[in-house]
């Protein structure tokens, strides 16, 4: 009903630079916030960024002043990621929250795409 696909993963030396996007299908509403989650091996799923309504931002503490969140009026999300760092490697997944459906029968959605893999190494 809601499907998220990101794209722009992949191998990148440390100091290099990402951009991720993710785009949203389906009988979308409304999306209030979009966010870019994280999973390294063995590791929780952590917030990295989140962008509510147009321009209110979320950053975590380990990627301030390094990404970006952004987003356009076609249901997409992007994050740019700059100096990267052997830590920053997981697979990345975008997260919508809004609501979805036709007005007489209206539901709230929280969907999660199934990820792009980021690997920052030499």
């Amino acid at each position: 009903q809601v499907q998220l696909v990101e794209s722009g993963g992949g191998l990148v030396q440390p100091g290099g630079s990402l951009r991720l996007s993710c785009t949203a299908s389906g009988r979308i509403r409304y999306i209030n916030t979009l966010g870019w989650y994280r999973q390294a091996p063995g590791k929780e799923r952590e917030l990295v960024a989140a962008i509510t309504g147009g321009t209110t931002t979320n950053y975590a503490d380990f990627v301030k002043g390094r990404f970006t969140i952004s987003r356009d009026n076609a249901k997409n999300t992007y994050l740019q990621m700059n100096s990267l760092k052997p830590e920053d490697t997981a697979v990345y997944y975008c997260n919508a929250k809004g609501q979805f459906g036709p007005v007489e029968r209206t539901y709230e959605f929280d969907s999660w795409g199934q990820g792009t893999q980021v690997t920052v190494s030499s």
